[in-house]
């Protein structure tokens, strides 16, 4: 299965993407996630303000074939939703990598030395699907 994967981002084995802003990191699905995932119907995720732990649930997305966590790749605070995407959760099908769910505020940098790179995520996609 070939899947459109952006050097300049990483990800990590949950196929969340995350794209590096300084202390700041945005999130979103991989467009493998949103292709396996299917058309997707519904998108629950924190409020701002809230503490996420590194590996836990975030939210969950909701297709016509599934229901899939979400998983924080970071530690630290959600201080953004993208609201836009929430009330139109298959503009994630249309664009996955311009679909971002949260911003965090990174508490811990070195969390970011754990997420894969685009050549590790496509030989991670390619071996275990």
């Amino acid at each position: 299965m070939s899947t459109n994967i952006p050097a300049n981002l990483k990800y990590t084995k949950e196929h969340e993407w995350v794209l590096v802003e300084g202390e700041t990191i945005s999130v979103g699905i991989t467009d493998f996630a949103q292709s396996a995932l299917g058309d997707i119907v519904f998108l629950e995720v924190p409020q701002i303000g809230v503490e996420l732990k590194e590996g836990s649930t975030f939210g969950v997305v909701e297709s016509i074939k599934s229901v899939s966590d979400l998983y924080t790749p970071v530690s630290g605070e959600v201080t953004a939703r993208n609201t836009d995407i929430e009330s139109s959760p298959e503009k994630i099908n249309q664009d996955a990598y311009g679909a971002w769910l949260i911003k965090v505020k990174i508490k811990n940098a070195s969390d970011l030395n754990k997420l894969l790179t685009a050549q590790q995520y496509q030989e991670f996609c390619n071996t275990s699907h």
